[in-house]
């Protein structure tokens, strides 16, 4: 496609990069005669003409944000089949392939690039644009080090497109949030992060989860807990890992409300250690400990001596034998003195430790408050409710929930159960069949109709009820369920396989429990040969295992051949005399 001309304007001079959803070009601007950069969508998401609304839409959007930390959007522009993005070309590389070379990168320089980062995504925010997919991949570093951030249209425009449609998982797996991971509702913190798990990269050179297909990764950030990244790398100071924790914390109102609070608290961190230094620190604590071995040796050496004086002379011998020495007890001192500095300072900027709420669900208010109390939170008693599923006395309903994480003397509020309210239906929902009756009989109840519907849930788990769990009815009402059958279809997720090669793609089908349907081939000037370019199912969708996926492999470009032109033989005249 190189030196093709769009809209009469942009010539399009050499491929500069690829992702998922579109391909790169150098280009000139004619017009304003200056070297832009061209990013052209990939075919098959130009096929959905909401994607295309929206990618419009949200691309005119993210034209409008001026910020020197964003990659300026120029022009959207169609033509023929071809949707693309005319953007500011950035000279330099991107961010993941800084992380490659340079990573565990320099905690100070992560502190700068977040920096920049949180400072775009702070006006993309008062703009109520979300970006929902910062990842290294999509931050380009110019050479004078400056941190800008690219793709705020596609991201937001596949986005909205796809929740629209189908409900399906949209992001970098490696980098979205647990709320995108379930598929529900984002908001700036979720940004927020995306941003924590980049400098969690950035710190440490690896991603703090990873798996063998996007399904076990996207569980991993809903379930799994972060490995600290002073585990995998030394001299990180301790907060600025609270702050990628804090970051990356698996609920959204754990996280910094904003970007603008993620930037305060890297400028505290930044005066912290421009102050005493982290290194000062640990090389202090190092000399301490040093020390205490030294005097362990010396109290060795002269217990064999006659007097006091004799340890005194040794003493000062030992002081005299250079100025290493003298040295190693000024840093000592100098430690010694740092350490309430240090705590100080660094109790100024949060180094309060979260305490996760228990659950206390079925304790009695006693048992509760004591669980509470060894926890150093606080108990206070809500409203009496009905609960059919929690005997009379004990808690039946806590905030904040369970798993959440508080500072230490938050108060818990909790709701006594009063017992099931006389007439209430129990609830059957998710009980296996068997069990049924004898529950109802107790609550004054008859199991009426039994259905089964297909369903993957264990044969015979109650499904559904009537009447409804909690609705008032006379003794002896007849209870209906829905039990599943077990036969159910089990269903998987669609992985993305446009841009794989072929082998690879077919492995990415079969790992997610599907079938290699039919592989076509055509020609293409996007996908290199030998590399999907179009799949029958949409990526990230959710499809009976089984199914079989069909997919079309790139040929490469075609090669036309000039056409052959018979060219007349002429012959030299006969001459008779």
């Amino acid at each position: 496609m190189s030196n093709r001309l769009l809209s009469g304007r942009y010539e399009l001079l050499e491929k500069i990069g690829e992702g998922g959803m579109a391909v790169v070009y150098k280009a000139k601007d004619k017009l304003l005669n200056r070297f832009i950069a061209v990013k052209i969508l990939r075919p098959e998401f130009t096929k959905d003409a909401s994607f295309v609304e929206n990618f419009k839409r949200e691309s005119q959007s993210a034209a409008s944000l001026s910020h020197p930390n964003i990659v300026g959007v120029y022009d959207v522009g169609r033509e023929g089949n071809i949707n693309y993005i005319v953007m500011e070309l950035i000279e330099g590389k991107t961010l993941s392939e800084l992380i490659a070379e340079e990573a565990p990168m320099d905690y100070k320089k992560v502190i700068d690039i977040t920096k920049q980062l949180a400072s775009a995504l702070k006006v993309a925010h008062a703009n109520n644009i979300i970006h929902r997919d910062v990842k290294p991949h999509n931050i380009l570093i110019t050479e004078d080090g400056t941190a800008k951030l690219a793709d705020f249209g596609i991201a937001k425009a596949v986005n909205d497109a796809t929740l629209t449609t189908n409900n399906s998982i949209i992001g970098s797996v490696h980098y979205f949030s647990p709320e995108q991971a379930r598929g529900n509702y984002v908001d700036e913190r979720s940004d927020i992060y995306s941003l924590g798990i980049v400098m969690y990269e950035m710190l440490t050179g690896k991603v703090p989860f990873d798996a063998d297909n996007p399904v076990s990764i996207a569980l991993k950030h809903i379930n799994d807990e972060i490995v600290p990244p002073t585990q995998l790398v030394r001299g990180i100071p301790p907060a600025l890992e609270r702050t990628v924790l804090k970051a990356t914390d698996k609920f959204q109102s754990n996280r910094c409300k904003s970007a603008e609070e993620l930037i305060e608290e890297l400028d505290n961190i930044e005066f912290v250690t421009r102050v005493v230094g982290n290194s000062v620190f640990l090389a202090a604590s190092e000399q301490v400990e040093k020390s205490r071995q030294n005097e362990s040796e010396e109290n060795e050496k002269q217990e064999d001596l006659p007097s006091e004086k004799g340890k005194k002379r040794k003493f000062l011998a030992n002081l005299g034998e250079g100025k290493k020495k003298r040295n190693i007890i000024i840093a000592v001192v100098i430690a010694v003195c740092l350490i309430p500095i240090i705590y100080l300072l660094s109790t100024m900027i949060g180094t309060e430790e979260l305490i996760e709420v228990p659950n206390l669900e079925n304790m009695s208010y006693d048992e509760a408050t004591t669980t509470l109390e060894d926890l150093n939170l606080k108990i206070e008693k809500g409203d009496d409710v009905f609960s059919t599923d929690v005997e009379e006395g004990n808690v039946a309903e806590q905030d904040p929930a369970s798993g959440e994480e508080v500072k230490a003397e938050m108060i818990i509020t909790v709701n006594i159960s009063k017992g099931s309210k006389e007439g209430a239906v129990p609830n059957l929902v998710d009980m296996n069949e068997d069990s049924v009756e004898d529950y109802l009989d107790e609550y004054g109840f008859v199991l009426g109709s039994v259905k089964t519907e297909t369903n993957t849930e264990p044969e015979g788990t109650v499904l559904s009820q009537s009447p409804a769990a909690g609705t008032l009815s006379k003794k002896g009402e007849r209870v209906d369920i829905v039990v599943s059958d077990g036969k159910g279809e089990i269903e998987g997720v669609v992985p993305m396989l446009v841009g794989e090669e072929i082998e690879a793609a077919k492995k990415l089908i079969t790992d997610a429990g599907f079938e290699v349907g039919a592989i076509g081939y055509d020609y293409s000037d996007i996908y290199a040969e030998g590399y999907v370019m179009w799949q029958e199912q949409a990526a990230n969708t959710n499809e009976n295992q089984g199914t079989f996926i069909n997919v079309k492999v790139s040929k490469g470009e075609e090669v036309i051949d000039p056409p052959v032109v018979d060219v007349p033989v002429v012959t030299e005249p006969v001459v008779t005399e």
